[in-house]
Parts: structure tokens; sequence; C-alpha cells
């Protein structure tokens, strides 16, 4: 059976590329310079991370299987932690509205020491860009203000109100939340937050903030309850001793003012508050007791966070990677001005097809 197969002839599409080569030159310069136009004002990003592992309580027998099924990626979710919270959900948590309105109020300083201000007004004021993005970004502000000129703004007592934000903190929002990077190792639940922004000082002071932030609320949660037992048992133990000291007065009083008294009136009223000051030393000392376990419960409670790698300044910039970028510019369009010039050799092989 005859084979009518077209096959691409390479070897004459490189020749007329070659006597073409004019045309590849030019692509070639214009493609340079357009991607330089592109790239180079493009302000550079420095990254720095920080990886903390978070106490995880085993609370039951099954926690061996989970830790088997971890060793194959897989989270059972048993044994483990009751905990709403779990590391798994720390970029959740880390992206909302609340956690992320919650830095703004973070003093960051650059390196050269030129800028020293909180979050949001460095967001706001000091972040750079290229020249072609200003008409942009200008009418955007433009509109935006034009938009929400007669809506409330979206603070309380001089602080942002997460609930009510106003159109540019949404943007901030969103721009602050571009700039962190939360993962979770499934197998050893190791919690790693990268920070990316255009000044180094900043992206290390950031993801040390971000990691103390997620500590206190992590903190705060799993020792909410525990908290609250400790600061009703406190009152209860105030109130107690403030009874007990009351019932040792009137006692002292009576014993005082009837010393010498040997009517059997006397004695019964004095055994009467010799009782109550027992009944309330009594109270007092079980109120202690359990303001003490209180007290051990909300130290049990406490999670515990080990730093495995502490943020760092960066030295080395991460990107714009600007001539890796460029030469990528110039092998597409290479490869681009060779379709255009074997076009008609790929034709008749797919139209042989």
């Amino acid at each position: 059976m005859e084979n009518n197969r077209q096959t691409i002839d390479f070897g004459k599409i490189f020749k007329d590329l070659w006597s073409r080569k004019m045309l590849l030159l030019k692509v070639w310069v214009v493609t340079f310079i357009l991607a330089c136009i592109y790239i180079f004002p493009q302000p550079r990003y420095y990254d720095a991370s920080e990886v903390l592992a978070p106490e995880i309580v085993d609370l039951s027998s099954s926690g061996g299987l989970g830790a088997l099924a971890s060793n194959f990626g897989v989270n059972l979710g048993i044994g483990m932690s009751k905990d709403a919270i779990y590391p798994e959900l720390y970029p959740d948590l880390i992206g909302s509205k609340q956690f992320l309105v919650s830095l703004f109020d973070v003093k960051v300083k650059t390196l050269d020491g030129k800028v020293e201000c909180d979050l949001h007004t460095y967001l706001l004021e000091h972040q750079k860009d290229a020249f072609y993005n200003y008409p942009k970004t200008w009418l955007i502000e433009k509109i935006s203000e034009w938009k929400n000129s007669d809506k409330p703004v979206g603070k309380a007592d001089g602080k942002i109100d997460p609930f009510i934000l106003s159109e540019q903190d949404m943007l901030l929002t969103k721009a602050l939340e571009g700039m962190i990077r939360c993962s979770v190792n499934k197998k050893t639940d190791v919690v790693t937050i990268s920070i990316r922004s255009q000044d180094p000082l900043v992206s290390a002071t950031l993801a040390d903030s971000v990691c103390q932030r997620l500590q206190a609320v992590i903190t705060d949660y799993r020792t909410s309850k525990a908290r609250m037992d400790v600061e009703y048992y406190t009152k209860l133990t105030e109130k107690a001793k403030a009874d007990y000291d009351r019932s040792v007065v009137k006692y002292s009083h009576f014993c005082d003012t009837h010393e010498s008294t040997v009517l059997q009136v006397y004695a019964s009223e004095r055994d009467k508050l010799e009782n109550e000051m027992s009944m309330c030393f009594s109270t007092y000392q079980t109120m202690q007791t359990q303001l003490q376990a209180a007290k051990a419960k909300l130290q049990e409670r406490t999670p515990v966070f080990t730093i495995l790698q502490c943020s760092t300044v960066p030295i080395r910039p991460a990107g714009p990677r600007r001539m890796i970028f460029v030469i990528a510019m110039l092998f597409l369009a290479t490869v681009c001005t060779t379709l255009y010039v074997g076009r008609s050799e790929f034709k008749k092989a797919f139209a042989a097809r």
C-alpha cells in the first residue's frame, strides 16, 4: 500500500529562513527592544520565608494509623487534634480579610532607611511600578474615587474596619494577599510562610510579623475557653476571700467584745460566727484549688510553635529574571518567524494528513 503521507522538509524551511535572514534579524531587534522596554522598568522583588511547626495534640490511640497514612500524603483527620483550626486551614486564615487588615499596623522600614511607616502607608504610597502602568493606575484611582465619593469610609475609631472596607483598602488587601504565600506540608504539618515585596527588609519583617500574628490568633482560639474559666474562678476566689475576711473580722470583734461573758446565748453566737468563718474558709480553699486547676489547664491548652527557620533579609532579588525573559522572548520570536517562513511546507504536510 502506497504511503501518501507528506513529511515536513525542515531543510527547505531552514534554507528559506536563511535566505530571509534580514527578516529574522529585524524580528530579533524589534523583539529585543520591546522585551527590554517591558521587563526592565519592572521593579525588583525579594522573597523572605519563615518555617514553623505547630504543636499537634494526640487525642486518641488511632494517632498511629494517622501517622502511617501521612507517610503516603494522606491526612485521615483522626487521632490528631479536635481543634477547628488545624494547620491545613492556616492558608485560609491568613487570607481572610480580618487577618490581612490586622497587618496594616505593622511597622516596616526599608533597607536604605528612607521609608519608615506602617504597612498600610507603605503599600499605599511607597510602591514602585513600571512607567507604562501609571495611566492605568491613575484611571483606576479616579474611577474608584468617583464611584465611592458618597460611600462611608471603612474606619472605626481611626482603625480600618474589615467589615466595611473602602474601595482603596479593598485593593490594598488584595495586594497584600498576593504578597503572602502560606503552604502546609500534609505529612509533617510544617507551615511555611513566604513574603514577596519590593524591599528585602520589608519582606523579612513582614514574614516575622505574619508568623507572630498567626501564633497569636491560634493561641487566642485554643485558650479562649480556658481563659474564661480562669477569669470566672478568679472572680469567685476574690469574692470568697472577701467573704472570709469579713467573717474573720466579725468573729474577732465578737470575741473581743464578749471576752468575759459566760452566758450561753453569747457562746452560741460565737459558735455560729466560728462556723460561718470555717465555711467561708472552706469555700475560699475550694475556689483557690479550682483557680489553680484552671490556670494549669490554660497552660496546657496554650500551643507551642517551634520556629524551624527564622526569616532573614534576602541578599539577592528573586526577580524579575530580566535576561531569561529577554532570551525567552527572542526564542519565541524565532519560533514564530520560522512558522511564518515555512507556512507553505506546514500547510502541505497537514493537508496530506
